[in-house]
Order: structure tokens, then sequence, then C-alpha cells
């Protein structure tokens, strides 16, 4: 089949795979979280106090629907948001005490399952592949994680 060598089709395939061995881990480890997210989690963890538009922008997810992915960890009590005092039409959102615990437990699983993501490749190859995937990245200007 001629999809098999297209880069768009291996890259569906390969996000698949991912988000199954995401969701497969998070299932295990009694957690109910997507890879969105985790990935919002992690950029509150790292800059307490951004807003949503800016928690979108860390990690290249679509401004319109960051809303409701805050609104569910909001909802697990993993954050809380607050009226800015800078800009009053903005909310800051910052991780929780509950949502810290979870973060850390939960990130030496996603960092360990992210080696089966890639189970086929040597250690070596790993390297090389995600090189050129954030060189490919980078070359659009994106600068979400």
């Amino acid at each position: 089949m001629e999809i098999l060598a297209m880069p768009g089709h291996v890259i569906r395939r390969l996000n698949q795979l991912s988000s199954h061995v995401f969701t497969s881990r998070m299932q295990e480890s009694k957690f109910d979280l997507t890879p969105v997210q985790f990935a919002a989690l992690d950029a509150i963890a790292a800059h307490p106090g951004l807003d949503q538009a800016s928690i979108a922008a860390k990690i290249a997810y679509d401004r319109a629907t960051i809303g409701g992915v805050i609104d569910r960890l909001e909802q697990k009590g993993y954050v809380d948001r607050r009226v800015s005092k800078r800009d009053r039409r903005a909310r800051e959102v910052r991780i929780t005490t509950m949502g810290q615990e979870a973060y850390s437990t939960l990130l030496p699983i996603v960092a360990g399952l992210q080696h089966d993501i890639l189970s086929g490749l040597t250690s070596e190859e790993r390297a090389v592949f995600l090189s050129l995937a954030q060189k490919v990245i980078a070359a659009t200007g994106e600068t979400g994680a």
C-alpha cells in the first residue's frame, strides 16, 4: 500500500500507538488523565500562574478548547483558577497540592512509557528519531511544546 510510505499516515499511526500506550499506563496506575491533560498539568507545574491561552501556546493546543482541558483538571482537584491581578479578564491557573502529588507520581510513569512508544528502535535510533521530529516541528515555526 502506498499510504504506508506517506509521512502523514505514519505519524497518525504513531500518534494512535502513543495514545494507546499512554491510556493503558494511566489505567494501570489508576489515573484518569489524557495525554493533553498531562501536557497541560506539566506546563502548569513548570509555569505557575499562566493564563489558559499561554498554557495552550506552551503545549501547542487549540486556544478555543483548552478551557475544557483545564475544567477537567480543576474537577479532578489538580488545578485551580483565579482572576489575574494584572488583567481581570484573564484567569491564572495554578497546580494544587493534590495536583502536585499526582504530577510527581505520574512523571516517572510518563517518562517510562516513552520507551514503549518507540520500542522497535534502539536508543540511538530513538535519539535520531526525536532529533528529526523536533527539526520538522521547528521548521514550521511552531513554538509550542
